[in-house]
């Protein structure tokens, strides 16, 4: 298992911090969108597009890449930052999010926008598209793997718990899944909503290969992929302790930021805050 370097760490870091400045402004210019879970899982995308996958800007529909489903769509900035930073499309383009007759719409769109490879929004539909996609890896026995990422909100639609069965049951060892576990939803924490916890337990009861981390440390992260790599006959579920508007402790676990844009002044603070953080 290879892991990180120190100067991979610090350049992974550096990268995600932009990824979060281009959120915030993205969402400030549309007054609307979801900045909370974009910065939850802007750490685990960042080292996806930067690091794991098997992905070329150049060549967005190469048959051997790597596939990404982020079945939390609303959380959709945080893959459109990735896709601009990594050379998909203009950065200009970030300029026009949720804007009519413009290619970043509030959920992804896979037919419209280069990189996204399915078309998501509804909880519990990505998830399942990604089983679909991991069998057909499977059963052409390819190379490329499949990654979705899930929301804890997320894990109360039923849907989601067919496709860990059906995973489990096709033995979807090409499928690693993440939960994004910043404890909190639209309507509040997830403990108060409807409780999916402990979440790890479930998904071993399913059948998967669980392994838990923080979902902002990189190192540990990239280990965690690393070892889902090497087991066979199970999915992997990585399940992530996150923080909700991570990188701007004045929204940090804050429920009110679930679908909140800043204002103008907001967003250069909050700018401030993610450029000074160590």
């Amino acid at each position: 298992m290879s892991h990180l370097t120190n100067e991979e760490i610090a350049s992974l870091k550096e990268k995600a911090k932009q990824v979060r400045i281009d959120i915030l402004k993205m969402i400030t210019k549309a007054n609307s969108g979801h900045t909370g879970g974009s910065l939850s899982v802007a750490d685990l995308l960042t080292l996806l597009y930067f690091r794991e996958m098997n992905v070329d800007p150049k060549d967005p529909h190469k048959a051997d890449r790597d596939r990404l489903v982020l079945s939390k769509g609303h959380a959709a900035p945080a893959m459109y930052a990735c896709l601009a930073e990594k050379g998909y499309f203009p950065m200009e383009e970030l300029n026009h999010l949720r804007q009519a007759g413009h290619m970043l719409q509030g959920h992804p769109d896979m037919k419209h926008t280069p990189g996204v490879d399915m078309t998501t929004g509804s909880l519990g539909q990505g998830i399942s598209a990604a089983c679909g996609m991991a069998l057909a890896s499977k059963i052409d026995n390819a190379s490329w793997r499949v990654y979705a990422v899930l929301g804890d909100g997320e894990l109360e639609e039923g849907q989601v718990w067919e496709a860990a069965m059906y995973a489990a049951h096709y033995k979807l060892d090409h499928l690693t899944a993440f939960v994004d576990n910043n404890g909190l939803q639209i309507d509040g924490p997830i403990t108060e909503v409807m409780s999916s916890l402990p979440i790890g337990e479930k998904f071993k009861a399913f059948g998967w290969h669980v392994i838990e981390v923080s979902g902002h440390d990189f190192a540990a992260l990239h280990d965690a992929i690393e070892e889902a790599k090497t087991v066979k006959g199970q999915p992997t579920m990585i399940v992530m302790k996150t923080v909700k508007g991570k990188g701007v402790p004045e929204i940090e676990n804050k429920v009110g930021w679930h679908g909140k844009a800043p204002s103008e002044e907001e967003c250069e603070r909050f700018i401030k805050a993610v450029e000074e953080a160590q």
